[in-house]
């Protein structure tokens, strides 16, 4: 007998021993499972991923609270099990700005490559808005108030501090960004350490009014940019003064004499929450820097002003009642939030450049 044949026989007994069960369990199976009741249990399913997906999402999209910078001076001192000297205030500071970068709520999200983080916008802003601060501090640390004089040898705990900070910010792994930062983190806790210790004298910070004046020209320059970009958010014609000032200055390539500056629409409430991330970190900052540097600053009888800027910056802070950046006119019905954030900015940055002055010439 053939292969095909021995298959047709096993296949006749099969169908006349057990068809009708066969049928009726298809037909069962039919009735019970059709196309249309699937399709609806995936889109059941499918909406309820998405409203987990976003009650996550709200939880995270919170911003960090102020803290205070004297208890956080005290907490990172007793740790280390080391006095509080010059130094420690700033330093303490830029320890816990960097910490409440990876373990706020939802912790570090600007990396992250799936929902909710991957949706999320305006918390990676806030994020690299303080970032920015901590390496514009931890880099001042290193260049400036950690050395007597230009000559001197760098702290090579800031050395890697600096490089630490400067890590990819969006790197998710072979490194991963919150890896790096936390050895950066690590960094900073050594130096501390040192700094309060006196058995150690390898470690050192210059109240100085010119290592101040370095540090708040950084500032200066990181506010300003800020504030340009923010009262762009309406458009505006700006003449070119890059040359301004000097009869003799040159630039590489000719620039237009007047431009149409705005910032699109779609930035708006990235540059907003940059904004806000780092006023932020300011605030902590200059309240370290006025423990710091307090005997410089009642010296030139700048401590007053030093609290301006801080009075200034703090409404930046404030609760944004509204569910989205508005981008109303100037002077129209509807807010531009843009614009209110940058006149707090602008307002600080003008005490900051008098500050400077003062430092100088006070």
């Amino acid at each position: 007998m053939t292969k095909l044949a021995i298959i047709s026989d096993i296949k006749a007994k099969f169908s006349k021993n057990s068809g009708n069960d066969i049928s009726d369990t298809i037909s069962d199976t039919l009735e019970t499972s059709s196309p249309s009741s699937a399709v609806k249990l995936v889109l059941v399913l499918f909406a309820l991923i998405l409203a987990l997906i976003g009650v996550v999402g709200y939880l995270w999209d919170s911003e960090a609270e102020l803290f205070n910078v004297a208890d956080v001076v005290a907490e990172e001192t007793n740790q280390l099990g080391v006095k509080i000297v010059v130094g420690s205030a700033t330093v303490a500071a830029t320890i816990k700005l960097a910490d409440t970068l990876l373990s706020k709520s939802g912790g570090y999200i600007s990396n992250d490559i799936s929902p909710p983080g991957t949706w999320m916008d305006n918390q990676p802003n806030w994020e690299f808005g303080v970032l920015v601060q901590i390496r514009d501090m931890t880099r001042t640390l290193r260049n400036n108030l950690s050395r007597s004089q230009s000559q001197s040898t760098e702290d090579n705990g800031l050395v890697t501090a600096e490089n630490q900070f400067y890590f990819d910010s969006g790197s998710w792994m072979l490194p991963e960004t919150e890896a790096e930062y936390q050895k950066g983190i690590n960094a900073l806790r050594d130096y501390l350490g040192r700094l309060g210790d006196n058995d150690q004298q390898s470690a050192q910070f210059y109240a100085r009014a010119d290592n101040l004046r370095t540090w708040l020209s950084e500032v200066e320059t990181r506010l300003g940019s800020l504030s340009q970009k923010l009262s762009a958010s309406v458009g505006k014609a700006q003449l070119d003064t890059s040359l301004a000032g000097d009869s003799a200055a040159v630039q590489s390539t000719d620039a237009q004499h007047e431009a149409q500056v705005k910032t699109a629409w779609t930035e708006l409430d990235d540059v907003f929450y940059e904004a806000r991330g780092t006023t932020w970190a300011l605030i902590h900052l200059l309240k370290a820097i006025e423990i710091d540097f307090k005997d410089v600053l009642e010296k030139k009888n700048a401590r007053v002003s030093l609290q301006q800027i801080i009075r200034e910056l703090e409404p930046t802070q404030d609760t944004l009642w509204s569910p989205v950046i508005l981008n109303g006119d100037g002077l129209g019905i509807v807010a531009n939030h843009s614009l209110v954030m940058g006149s707090h900015i602008s307002r600080a940055n003008a005490a900051i450049i008098d500050l400077r002055r003062l430092l100088q010439e006070g």
